[in-house]
């Protein structure tokens, strides 16, 4: 199902931009989630210098997508550690209950509208037309993306209002059945407080698009920080005015709610705002035109048609999903033996699964979607093939291992990051075990993403959206089938199986569908290369298990103490599998540590 941006972040099928919106401003989500603000501003600057000169050097040289990438990776990180935090604070605020997922759906649903109505096309389309009219216009496109912001404002303003006024209608639609008349009246009133929010996820991603077409990659990927920072404060004022320790619908008060909903919004709102003097510093001051006819945005009408479609068919399965997950919850609800576990369990543990994807893969995508479509406006095929190539391997150079690492340490990691205020250890833990779920399907989700932006490089968005269509089907039936014959403890945990199921089986197809188009993909290599990163990683998680285990037993269960057992058992794994990575002669991790020695040097 995301993102945030960084990531209200919730599984939506990756492409829900989020990642534009979704994984820049949520970093999560948490919704799609989402540092430290304080990375000097001098430091932020000079990275920034850095993308843009990377950017200019050749287009297939490694080197500078590794460089170009980890400039971007460095904000991102920055974004998702300070976005870890702001989800800590939130859980701490409103737990794992059913009064969690009251808020958890309402701040998802504007991420769903604004992908569904523009999330989609912004991604697949603004890139690709902003840098075809950014070098054939005489004005470097600026009228063009003049009346496209406008557009897509307009459209944005007026879906805001409408779904604002409808609210009780979408949580109708999103909430599950077994909720209370207090449970929905909390929910459509956290809405009502946060579907603005589609209008600024809209900004955000707008003004990340033209940032990215001139070549200006760090300010979006350190923008969501504000964002991050805005909502700790406000889920820490909220601690401090709720006499409950374990809010439910039936003890929160509407100006709580308010408290939480306004100042979940306006830190949405703060995101977008800063990135406005970043865009005149680039060159571009945004000027509404509302001559839009005969404009030539015909095109992206027809290309938005099919993101529509794509993005439509991730929603619907999204819809089943979350209902099944906050139904689960209100079930467990008047079980107690069953942990507490749903909406908002399931969004912390896709929070935890997108954290290395949204690290290392959307910054490579973000540096090579440009050159891509600069390849494709210039006839040379060939580049694309090796771009895509090259970028799922740089990027699964440091997915394959995150993920047998986090399979093995997710439980604690989830429960020293979120056993706190109102979440019990159990049910932070157990975000551990649905993370789980999700890993399964972490590297073909992550090649996956790479792939859909081969093909709209090509401007193609109904490929996309015809496969999309296929993988969403076996989500649902997944999700569907799973969650029947779970147990009531697993079926949070089923729908995560169901969703990795589903990348499990489209990634071959897709990969041929792509090969054909670029004339053919470097498949052979990407095999050779993943099945060498995979034994690498095994024995990099035979050390992990193995020091998780020792320590363990050692440093017994506190949370100082798990978090000690983390760092030694993440580093041990790391150095281990850097050591085997590179005895088989993995080209990607040595330009992956040859760059951090260099950045260490400086």
């Amino acid at each position: 199902m995301t993102q945030d941006p960084n990531e209200t972040t919730v599984p939506i099928p990756i492409d829900q931009a989020l990642n534009s919106a979704q994984q820049a401003a949520n970093s999560p989500e948490s919704s799609p989630p989402a540092s430290t603000a304080s990375t000097d501003t001098a430091d932020t600057a000079d990275t920034a210098d850095t993308a843009d000169t990377a950017d200019t050097q050749s287009p297939t040289d490694p080197q500078s997508l590794a460089q170009s990438s980890a400039t971007m990776a460095l904000g991102t990180i920055a974004s998702r550690l300070t976005g870890m935090v702001r989800d800590i604070a939130i859980v701490a605020a409103i737990g794992f209950g059913v009064f969690g997922d009251t808020y958890s759906v309402a701040n998802t649903v504007p991420n769903i509208i604004y992908i569904l109505i523009a999330g989609g096309a912004l991604n697949a389309i603004f890139i690709p037309q902003l840098v075809r009219h950014l070098e054939h216009d005489l004005d470097k496109g600026n009228e063009y993306a003049d009346r496209l912001l406008t557009l897509v404002t307009l459209i944005l303003l007026g879906v805001t209002f409408i779904v604002t006024i409808a609210a009780p209608l979408v949580i109708g639609i999103y909430g599950p059945r077994a909720w209370s008349a207090a449970d929905v009246n909390s929910a459509v009133l956290f809405a009502r407080f946060c579907l603005p929010q589609i209008l600024f996820y809209g900004l955000f991603a707008m003004f990340s698009q033209v940032l990215n077409s001139r070549k200006k990659f760090t300010a979006p990927m350190f923008a969501p920080i504000v964002n991050n920072v805005v909502v700790v404060i406000t889920a820490l004022v909220f601690l401090s005015v709720v006499a409950s320790k374990n809010p439910t619908t039936g003890t929160i008060t509407a100006g709580q709610i308010a408290l939480l909903g306004i100042g979940t919004t306006l830190g949405i709102a703060a995101q977008a705002a800063v990135l406005v003097p970043v865009m005149a510093k680039a060159g571009y001051t945004w000027r509404p035109r509302f001559d839009l006819r005969g404009q030539g945005l015909g095109k992206v009408r027809y290309l938005a048609g099919w993101t529509f479609l794509f993005v439509l068919t991730n929603q619907l399965s999204y819809i089943v999903v979350t209902r099944l997950a906050a139904k689960a919850n209100v079930s467990a609800a008047t079980d107690p033996q069953v942990i507490s576990a749903g909406f908002t369990s399931y969004s912390r543990a896709y929070l935890l699964f997108m954290l290395p994807h949204s690290i290392v893969t959307v910054s490579i995508v973000t540096f090579l979607l440009p050159q891509m479509s600069r390849a494709v406006a210039a006839g040379r095929r060939s580049e694309v093939a090796r771009d895509v190539g090259e970028g799922t391997l740089m990027a699964s150079v440091i997915i394959v291992p995150a993920c047998v690492a986090l399979f093995l340490a997710g439980p604690k990691i989830s429960a020293v990051l979120f056993g706190f205020g109102a979440a019990t250890a159990q049910e932070a833990s157990f975000v551990g075990v649905i993370l789980q779920a999700f890993l399964i399907g972490l590297v073909p989700f992550t090649i996956f993403y790479v792939l859909l932006r081969g093909f709209y490089a090509f401007e193609d968005t109904k490929t996309p959206a015809l496969i999309n269509i296929g993988m969403n089907v076996v989500n649902v039936v997944a999700a569907l089938t799973f969650y029947s014959i779970a147990d009531a403890k697993w079926k949070v945990p089923a729908l995560a199986l169901g969703y990795s199921l589903s990348y499990v089986v489209t990634v071959p197809i897709t990969w041929r569908i792509l090969s054909k188009t670029t004339g053919a993909l470097p498949t052979f290599d990407v095999i050779r290369s993943l099945v060498r990163m995979a034994l690498a990683s095994v024995f990099a998680g035979l050390a992990i298990w193995a020091v998780l285990r020792i320590t363990g037993n050692l440093l017994g269960d506190a949370r100082w103490a798990e978090l000690i057992e983390i760092l030694l058992a993440l580093g041990v794994g790391g150095a281990i599998y850097i050591g085997f990575a590179r005895a088989m002669r993995i080209e990607q991790i040595h330009e992956v540590t040859d760059l951090v020695r260099s950045r260490i040097q400086r």
